[in-house]
């Protein structure tokens, strides 16, 4: 039996094999959910759910229109036990990727091609970036800065300012660009040229 965590490394090398240049994000908000991975290609966003043989689609009904509100495509990544029925659970748009075990190996098939998300919103999807990474796209494009304004109204104007084609690709170049080592370091020094005050890093509990 394949678990969730015998497939995502292996998922991660076929995934770069068919679609070339791509950045891996894991386990990304989404509303009232959470995305399994979050595939990043120069122009737009794919969101891919993983349901292991071990897994059930009690979850399913609930996080699909999620996907569908933030991502340009949405594919489902399933073992052998849920790939007779698995289209019954998605919308047609959604491509399947099918995944078994054949001794050493793991092995992947493509049974159906994601086709674009005629769900996704804008006002969802642009709520992936950063402030400072909102920050980058606004000056890119010439945009007033909006220094005092919450970052769902700098989201909203981007949205309103930039071509959704121009945007995408903008997105896409953020995510491309993103550096987790630094990102406290980054918006400390966003907040503190913006005329924010700076947060406090939050300590971690230690469990017992």
């Amino acid at each position: 039996m394949l678990y969730d965590k015998d497939i995502r490394e292996p998922l991660f090398e076929f995934l770069e094999e068919n679609y070339g240049k791509i950045r891996i994000l894991e386990e990304q908000v989404m509303g009232q959910s959470r995305a399994d991975i979050v595939m990043v290609v120069p122009d737009a966003l794919y969101g891919i759910e993983i349901k292991s043989d071990a897994d059930t689609y009690v979850r399913l009904e609930r996080q699909v229109p999620d996907y569908d509100s933030y991502y340009d495509y949405n594919m489902i990544v399933v073992g052998t036990r849920h790939a007779a029925h698995v289209s019954e659970h998605v919308p047609e748009w959604w491509g399947i990727i099918t995944v078994e075990q054949e001794g050493d190996h793991t092995d992947f098939y493509l049974l159906r091609k994601p086709g674009k998300n005629p769900q996704m919103e804008w006002k969802h999807k642009i709520e992936i970036l950063w402030r400072p990474e909102l920050a980058h796209i606004q000056e890119i494009n010439g945009m007033h800065a909006y220094k005092n304004k919450s970052k769902r109204f700098v989201a909203d104007k981007i949205v309103e300012t930039v071509a959704p084609e121009d945007l995408a690709k903008e997105l896409s170049e953020e995510l491309f660009e993103r550096d987790y080592t630094k990102i406290w370091d980054t918006i400390q020094t966003f907040r503190k040229e913006n005329g924010q005050k700076p947060r406090r890093r939050r300590r971690r509990r230690r469990r017992i």
